[in-house]
């Protein structure tokens, strides 16, 4: 075992995106890349959902705010698109939120 939580559907994933990365190129806007990630998945059957709020909660209490990933893949994997030439902190800040929201 390599320790990756959902590697297969993890693969499939990255299959997914590399496809979109062969195909469209660089240059886009997140949102180009966002919609053909989902046509990808569409066509290759993997199982998502575009933009899904994720409910956060304060004390127990349910805050009208909600967190949107691009996509969760799965209903356990959570896909976010950055256009961007390098991950900066407010990048992985970001992740980490969506992971502390669906706990």
């Amino acid at each position: 075992m390599n320790g990756l939580l959902f590697a297969e559907e993890v693969f499939r994933i990255q299959g997914a995106v590399f496809e979109v990365n062969r195909t469209v190129g660089g240059g886009f806007l997140e949102a180009v890349y966002q919609e053909c990630l989902g046509l990808e998945f569409g066509a290759q059957s993997i199982p998502f959902k575009a933009k899904p709020p994720l409910r956060l909660a304060y004390k127990g209490r349910w805050l009208e705010q909600t967190y949107a990933p691009d996509f969760v893949c799965f209903e356990s994997v959570i896909v976010e698109l950055k256009a961007a030439r390098e991950i900066a902190p407010e990048h992985r800040a970001q992740v980490l939120n969506y992971l502390r929201a669906t706990a």
